[in-house]
């Protein structure tokens, strides 16, 4: 008698959790299963924001798209990791399409942007937009008739 025969029928649950709980059970769980891609890293100083993205195997710049939009970074892009003549083994690094927002900690300038890639990883260099008035507005409160 096999002992693992109590798991012969435990390959269709994932079927058997959305026929129960519904198509959409899964969606709650994307963010906590997939990880963020790219990963990044966001660092600061007076006037600046940093912002390292890890997105290896780019092989035309082309791929990345970057927009940053007042407090938010948009970087989406393409990895194409091609090998002729082989079959795929093992795949565990990620390939095709990814999007990412990153909220930014402060607003930032869109005139005055750079970027960069090398060995691998994406350099945008964001200045703090300094010219917002962060100031409360005084607001004139009038007597009411009764």
């Amino acid at each position: 008698m096999n002992p693992f025969s109590q798991f012969n029928h435990m390959h269709d649950w994932k079927d058997q959790m959305e026929r129960f709980f519904g198509d959409s059970f899964w969606d709650e769980f994307e963010s906590t299963l997939k990880p963020n891609f790219p990963p990044v890293n966001i660092l600061r100083k007076d006037y600046e924001i940093l912002c390292v993205f890890n997105i290896p195997g780019i092989d035309h710049l082309k791929r990345i798209d970057c927009q940053v939009k007042d407090y938010s970074l948009l970087i989406k892009g393409q990895i194409n990791i091609n090998v002729k003549g082989y079959e795929m083994v093992q795949e565990e690094l990620i390939q095709g399409s990814f999007e990412r927002v990153i909220e930014l900690p402060c607003k930032v300038r869109k005139d005055k942007i750079s970027a960069r890639y090398e060995h691998g990883l994406v350099w945008v260099k964001l200045y703090k937009d300094v010219h917002q008035d962060e100031r409360g507005r005084s607001i004139n409160i009038q007597k009411g008739k009764k």
